[in-house]
């Protein structure tokens, strides 16, 4: 190989690493979700910042898991951001915490939610963040809410099905 193409392949890489840097630093980062939830591993200023409704299904169930898949956890939603029709990166919709033995919660995912109507409303295609398109939540779902677009992301708890995947086969309700 000559001096000319090893530089052309130096300068491909270069221009190969930039976007992916860039892209990182982009506010709609997985990083900039992080750093915006982080504080909220103490579920109290979760609360005190308007995270204070626990979301139970329509059996009661605040814990929600799946027998055999994995389990999301007890989901602290702040109810004003879900009407609002806006996806934004640093304020998901809901904390999503494990139930510990010793009585604690542990954050674990956040996620994100907006109405479909609102959302339909101004947009010709559903909601993504971070590269993954939001799932539709159909009305009469489990929840019993009209439907709704979503989007997991365990940030702070390794899911081997995936960062965006709805159930996490290491996270549990055993402790609710």
């Amino acid at each position: 190989m000559t001096t000319k193409h090893l530089v052309a392949l130096a300068a491909l890489a270069v221009a190969t690493l930039v976007p992916t840097a860039t892209a990182v630093a982009r506010p709609d980062g997985l990083s900039s979700a992080r750093a915006a939830t982080d504080q909220y591993h103490d579920i109290g200023l979760a609360m005190d910042d308007g995270w204070g409704f626990k979301l139970y299904d329509k059996d009661g169930i605040a814990c929600i898991d799946k027998p055999g898949v994995g389990a999301m956890g007890i989901h602290y939603v702040n109810g004003p951001l879900v009407p609002d029709g806006a996806v934004d990166a640093t304020t998901p919709e809901a904390l999503i915490y494990e139930p510990q033995k010793n009585g604690r919660l542990r954050l674990v995912a956040v996620e994100y939610v907006v109405l479909q109507d609102a959302w339909d409303a101004a947009h010709s295609s559903p909601p993504s963040l971070f590269g993954e398109e939001f799932t539709l939540v159909p009305a009469g779902n489990r929840y019993d809410l009209p439907a709704f677009y979503e989007l997991h992301a365990w940030l702070w708890k390794h899911n081997p099905r995936g960062m965006f995947d709805d159930w996490n086969p290491r996270a549990s309700c055993d402790a609710a």
